[in-house]
């Protein structure tokens, strides 16, 4: 399966996005640490599933690397799930349109990486298909 320039840009930008969970998985690990966590175990449990997280971003983008789909679907599941959490920026008392923006800004983009790759698989997935179905 030969992937494509854009699914492949699309993976190195969903790699970047895995690593950038990870640093935050750190980050919540010396916050940990160092005691400025008001609930233990609930920034145990939060540290869990960041590094779950961040696993499963990586394993998104070596799928879309190998040209799966699922790749792109969890990939942008993850760009949505970031979007929401820009727009909950925006409300509260504390809502400032910089941060959200700061965060939509990087999820639009993969986004829109992971939205033209599945079109430019698309061609290659139809390709596979009438191929499959001809040898049986």
């Amino acid at each position: 399966m030969r992937t494509t320039g854009i699914e492949k840009a699309a993976s190195a930008y969903l790699a970047l996005e895995a690593v950038a969970v990870l640093a935050l998985s750190t980050w919540e690990m010396l916050a940990l640490i160092s005691g400025d966590s008001a609930s233990v175990p609930s920034s145990i449990a939060l540290l869990v599933l960041t590094v779950i997280a961040a696993a499963a971003v990586a394993a998104f983008a070596v799928v879309v690397w190998r040209g799966g789909s699922w790749g792109r679907s969890g990939g942008i599941v993850v760009q949505l799930l970031i979007l929401a959490v820009a727009g909950g920026t925006l409300t509260g008392p504390d809502a400032d349109g910089s941060i959200a923006l700061a965060i939509a800004a990087p999820a639009l983009v993969g986004l829109a990486l992971l939205i033209a790759a599945s079109r430019a698989a698309g061609p290659r997935t139809r390709l596979e298909t009438a191929t499959d179905e001809d040898e049986v």
